[in-house]
């Protein structure tokens, strides 16, 4: 028995217990110092705050449900309540997809839906421009902030409306908030929806 508490039991403990002590408290300790040095905006949530500089109005990494027609509005959001029983848009806590086929008839009917309510949205918008396939489809995790620049210019004759501006005006909102591709290579453009909505708030 002493001998295979020394040939096996002892390193096996030894081992899980340098491993805790590595993995679980070191290492994790070491990058949090180094994102807090060198990236604290993004290491603590990429939030915003109001101009109390203490109330959090919201997050670049997760979106929130505008409805407000002076407003950039973001795509559908397909996430319910914890317990299931009702849609809870942007509910951060049941990160979802609809899980739906692209040849459901659900998924389809639901797509039909978001595109007559966001016509109904932007009344202004000339039916001849084609609605972004992002205004109406759900991302998969329910909580994206982002949308296209399309989806933005899509909404710029209502909220340039709705705030009295010119369309130019709200058109140089969005160029001044466009990510780039990352490397000019990958992905596509796009915009944050918080940052677009408070950047309205202080013109």
């Amino acid at each position: 028995m002493a001998l295979v508490m020394k040939k096996y039991i002892r390193p096996a403990i030894v081992v899980t217990l340098l491993l805790t002590v590595v993995t679980g408290l070191f290492y994790p300790g070491i990058v949090t110092a180094l994102a807090q040095l060198i990236f604290p905006a993004q290491a603590n949530g990429s939030l915003h705050y109001a101009s109390d500089g203490k109330t959090v109005i919201g997050s670049d990494l997760i979106g929130q449900y505008w409805t407000s027609p002076q407003y950039f509005h973001g795509r559908p959001s397909a996430t319910v309540s914890v317990d299931g029983s009702k849609a809870q848009p942007y509910n951060a806590q049941n990160s979802a997809a609809s899980n739906l086929g692209p040849t459901n008839k659900v998924l389809i009917d639901g797509v039909k839906q978001n595109e007559d309510a966001v016509r109904k949205e932007n009344p202004n918008t000339p039916l001849s421009t084609p609605v972004p396939v992002d205004l109406v489809t759900a991302s998969g995790s329910g909580l994206d902030p982002d949308i296209s620049v399309a989806g933005a210019l899509f909404q710029v004759p209502r909220i340039a409306t709705q705030r009295g501006l010119s369309e130019d005006a709200v058109k140089k909102i969005i160029t001044d908030h466009t990510q780039h591709r990352f490397l000019w290579v990958f992905g596509d453009e796009y915009v944050n929806v918080l940052d677009l909505n408070l950047a309205l708030d202080h013109k």
